[in-house]
């Protein structure tokens, strides 16, 4: 059960966080409580299953970023946990999941790339099929992007 406290800490970071060193003080201070308080009540929101993850959205145009594709990698089945986490630790990106092939699409490991240039993305996905030695990949570009919200609940 949630309190009226918890709503109020829901609320706060529903949104953007603050661009500060400390973002969570800022919200604890605009909920009236301490930072460490405001910080145990995110996690136990988080434990009890009420939140069940908390992302960060990047801008990447605002970030500098030009272009992105999404990369869909073929990658037998018993490597797809290796493989993946691999793909994560590239640091140009930003989620990586996998999913079922549907239908003719037999794809099932995406990750997302960000950089300047579709140039570099086909570079960087390059670089990552040599790193985790899957050829068979395919990258697909943002032409344009629709919506960028978080979930509003409070």
């Amino acid at each position: 059960m949630i309190d009226d406290l918890d709503k109020e800490v829901i609320r706060l970071i529903q949104g953007d966080l603050p661009v500060e060193e400390r973002p969570f003080a800022v919200l604890a201070k605009q909920a009236g409580i301490s930072e460490q308080d405001f910080i145990e009540r995110v996690r136990n929101l988080k434990k009890e299953g009420i939140l069940r993850r908390f992302g960060a959205t990047l801008r990447h145009q605002k970030a500098g970023y030009d272009s992105n594709a999404m990369v869909a990698w073929l990658v037998p089945d018993e490597r797809v946990d290796e493989v993946g986490h691999a793909l994560a630790r590239f640091r140009e990106v930003t989620h990586c999941y996998q999913r079922r092939p549907q239908g003719d699409w037999p794809y099932n490991l995406f990750s997302m790339v960000h950089a300047g240039s579709r140039e570099q993305c086909r570079k960087i996905a390059q670089r990552m099929s040599d790193a985790v030695r899957v050829k068979d990949y395919i990258l697909l570009f943002s032409e344009k992007e629709f919506k960028k919200t978080s979930m509003e609940y409070f």
